[in-house]
């Protein structure tokens, strides 16, 4: 009876028909792991490219949090279609002394900026924006820093805004964006004091830049920072709930290859070691794409003068806009007492 299974003399059973079925089943089965990793690396390939490039202009706005059922198994799929950041708005939106400026970058990059001087010019805030953003977005941060009388110079990433390119690398190549701006404003206006701010994206360009490009400000305060690059991409996977594993790990590795570095090692967490200045941190209770917990870490890891504050209530945005009141004396305090620098004229 073809592969019946036999008896020998002594009784022991005879898998002589089984083993060529066996095999065929498991060929099979490795067959289909096999392309399904095929799919899954062409998946995550493609997530990562829409993650670092950014589309034309006109192409569709909407976040992760508003996307329909569609739309977010789409973007699984193919990644999130991200319009290149870019404004409408001219300097007159600062102020009517604000003026337009090119800052040369590296390899030939132009950087947009907008520069705006306060009641006291030896003390300049320059501004760096987030991921998938542009200087505009920091209007009324910029806009609250002039009130309080300090100098203002707000800056486009490469690939945002007035900025040349069309690509980010979420605030690796950013940090030497953030020094070229630095070196600049240095050069052109001359401050007798420094002070970075940084929201997420531009939270991580400002450590880096301070780790490897050794850029030294008098003060640095930061918004809604993360602690490492393999959080916040599986922070990204939680809100469109899917799960992280191995997605995760895929789109990093794919995205590293695609922009030229490891990004797995391109964490903020690691760059704090350098910070030497006082640094104020600035974090939303409600805060899902860079959890309190993740910025708490980073904020462990420094060993300068610092400060950290939670705004109650507030996500992934700005804490000068949702609570303005609060947002200013924390600033003055943490200028004049931690970072010790002297009030703006002004006041």
């Amino acid at each position: 009876m073809g592969n019946r299974l036999r008896f020998s003399e002594n009784g022991t059973c005879s898998s002589h028909g089984l083993k060529p079925k066996l095999k065929r089943r498991l060929s099979i089965l490795l067959a289909l792991i096999a392309v399904a990793t095929i799919v899954l690396n062409i998946i995550a390939y493609r997530q990562a490219y829409a993650l670092l490039n950014f589309a034309r202009a006109d192409a569709p706005k909407d976040t992760i949090e508003k996307l329909t059922p569609a739309q977010k198994a789409r973007a699984v799929l193919w990644g999130v279609i991200l319009a290149r950041p870019e404004s409408k708005l001219s300097p007159d939106s600062l102020g009517s002394a604000a003026r337009r400026l090119t800052i040369p970058g590296t390899n030939g990059i132009k950087l947009g900026a907008w520069y705006c001087p306060g009641a006291d010019t030896n003390s300049l805030v320059i501004l760096f924006h987030g991921y998938a953003a542009d200087k505009t977005g920091l209007l009324p941060v910029a806009k609250a820093f002039l009130e309080m009388g300090y100098s203002v110079l707000l800056v486009d990433f490469r690939g945002s805004g007035e900025s040349s390119e069309s690509y980010t690398t979420v605030g690796y190549l950013e940090a030497g964006d953030v020094t070229a701006a630095v070196g600049y404003a240095r050069d052109n206006f001359r401050p007798s004091r420094t002070i970075l701010f940084g929201s997420s994206m531009g939270a991580v360009a400002i450590l880096r830049a301070v780790s490897k490009y050794d850029v030294r400000p008098d003060a640095i305060i930061i918004e809604s920072v993360f602690d490492r690059m393999l959080t916040t991409v599986q922070n990204r996977f939680k809100k469109m709930g899917v799960p992280s594993f191995p997605s995760a790990q895929l789109l990093l590795f794919w995205g590293g290859q695609q922009a030229g570095f490891n990004a797995f090692k391109h964490n903020p967490l690691d760059y704090t070691a350098d910070v030497r200045c006082p640094i104020l941190f600035l974090h939303g209770s409600n805060d899902t794409r860079a959890k309190p917990d993740e910025a708490r870490r980073v904020f462990a890891a420094v060993s300068a003068p610092k400060q950290f504050h939670v705004f109650n209530g507030l996500g992934h945005e700005s804490a000068a806009v949702r609570y303005p009141l609060q947002w200013k004396p924390i600033i003055r305090e943490f200028l004049t007492h931690t970072a010790r620098i002297p009030p703006p004229v002004s006041e």
